[in-house]
């Protein structure tokens, strides 16, 4: 496993090409447990679903977007993507949701190399997300790209070769539910994304809004987050 900052990556020459390639999966299907059981990406900041802002902000980014969710999907039917739901059964965490994206260009985008999820919850993560983990990830047909901030990692924000669907989804049926658990069999980069500094303080850009609180605070970051 290497991680690498903004300064090492060499292959970002084309983002237009890059998107052409990639398919963008918004995981809505959290069970939203600390919000109450209301559906987290339905909850509205600064007066817009935190779902549309996540869509707004990876659209430029890639080629084509799908919703991963489970239940009924008229409850997205306002934000006009397909809404895909897990391949396997029982709620087996964001492996399931990646293996949908997975699946879906497969069978959508044959041309395409690579599926980006990224969390329904976390509102200002990197407008150039999708370029750094391409550009990271290079020419390697089963290299996956994660995304860091200071000292972790956020295994939900990961760039997924479409090569690697099969083996996943033998893993998740072998009751593999820990992200990380599967990504180390297959190599790996991370890919270091910094903050907006904000009175001193740096800012996670993949901070994430699991609580009424943390959707106080969004609100507040949004003041000085939002163009």
């Amino acid at each position: 496993m290497t991680s690498i900052t903004g300064h090492d990556e060499t292959l970002l020459n084309d983002l237009t090409c890059w998107a052409s390639l990639t398919t963008g999966c918004v995981l809505a299907g959290g069970l939203s447990r600390r919000m109450g059981g209301d559906e987290k990406s339905l909850k509205t900041l600064r007066g817009e679903a935190m779902l549309a802002r996540v869509i707004r902000r990876l659209e430029p980014q890639v080629g084509a977007m799908v919703i991963n969710a489970n239940g009924d999907p008229d409850r997205f039917g306002a934000f006009g993507l397909p809404v895909v739901e897990d391949p396997v059964p029982g709620h087996a965490g964001p492996l399931a949701g990646v293996l949908a994206a997975l699946r879906w260009t497969a069978a959508n985008r044959p041309d395409a190399r690579w599926a980006v999820t990224v969390a329904t919850d976390t509102p200002f993560f990197p407008e150039d997300l999708v370029a750094r983990l391409v550009g990271a990830a290079g020419h390697h047909e089963a290299m996956i790209a994660l995304a860091k901030s200071g000292d972790r990692i956020h295994p939900v924000f990961g760039l997924w070769p479409v090569s690697l669907a099969d083996d996943l989804e033998q893993a998740i049926r072998g009751d593999v539910r820990k992200v990380l658990m599967w990504v180390d069999r297959h190599p790996r980069v991370d890919v270091v994304f910094k903050g907006s500094v904000i009175d001193g303080t740096e800012i996670d850009p993949f901070f994430n809004v699991n609580t009424p609180d943390d959707l106080a605070v969004a609100e507040a970051l949004a003041d000085h987050l939002d163009p």
